[in-house]
């Protein structure tokens, strides 16, 4: 009787959930995701553009991102708007990890991870933006390189430290997978689509999402490099992984097109908040 209980218990829990997850409430929750993960990569790629160009602009991740949205006019709004939209990102994220399925397809174990992971990661930028808002942001935000100390000094520090850095360049791999062979439309309605629409899409999200997959490499690369080197300091995040590009030869190229196919994932992400299968 002991185990029955449970087990119905945990039942009810699930069909609670997909009863959620089946609602136009988390649907509107999830497409103001998208929108708020644009405006994110839209804000990363225009600065990196301009300083490309040598036009201003600077180098900056998600948190300078969320930072610079605080300074705007109507900073506060904008910033609480996207809070909202960064959980709802964050919860469908979530939710697609624990319940293994939406209302339009199915996920494999490896998919369910990798929603798991994205959700922790929005999750958490979530409460970054409400920190900024709230004036704590500067003071409790970490650095890739403070993250890498850390977790260095515990035991078997360098080894999660390198599997980290597995991950990212794992994660980027599939990324570019993805964008090259346009996997991706298979996740949108491109029954609803126009032919013009869906050849559109499918450019900007392949240009997209292998820039994503060249950062995300980078990111691992200096990962695996600081486990190897035992030196924090060669860790580096988003911002970190474009400083590298403009080091190498032809840097400002490589930043202007970096920075483009940001800017190309950020018009494939708002193409999501209408076409993604929730």
């Amino acid at each position: 009787m002991s185990e029955v209980r449970p087990a119905r218990e945990l039942r009810h829990a699930k069909h609670a959930g997909e009863g959620f997850v089946n609602s136009s409430a988390f649907e509107w929750l999830s497409r103001a995701g998208f929108v708020a993960r644009a405006a994110i990569y839209a804000i990363i790629g225009v600065l990196a553009f301009k300083l490309a160009i040598g036009s201003g602009g600077k180098l900056t991740n998600q948190q300078g991102a969320l930072s610079t949205v605080a300074n705007q006019p109507f900073g506060s709004l904008l910033l609480t708007l996207l809070a909202i939209g960064l959980g709802g990102y964050a919860t469908w994220r979530l939710f697609r990890a624990a319940l293994g399925r939406g209302p339009e397809g199915s996920d494999s174990g490896f998919e369910r991870l990798a929603a798991l992971v994205s959700g922790l990661a929005y999750g958490a930028l979530c409460v970054l933006a409400v920190e900024i808002l709230i004036g704590s942001g500067s003071s409790g935000s970490t650095s890739p390189k403070s993250s890498a100390s850390g977790v260095l000094g515990w035991p078997g520090g360098t080894w999660i430290v390198g599997a980290v850095g597995l991950v990212m360049i794992g994660v980027a791999l599939y990324q570019a997978y993805k964008g090259i062979t346009q996997k991706f439309l298979e996740e949108s309605k491109t029954e609803e689509m126009s032919p013009g629409v869906r050849k559109w899409i499918g450019r900007v999200g392949t240009v997209g999402l292998i820039a994503r997959a060249v950062v995300f490499g980078l990111i691992g690369v200096f990962l695996i490099k600081a486990a190897i080197e035992y030196d924090p300091k060669k860790a580096v995040g988003l911002d970190g992984a474009l400083a590298k590009l403009v080091n190498q030869p032809y840097g400002s190229v490589l930043l202007g097109m970096v920075a483009a196919g940001l800017i190309a994932f950020s018009l494939y992400s708002l193409s999501d908040a209408r076409y993604r299968k929730i």
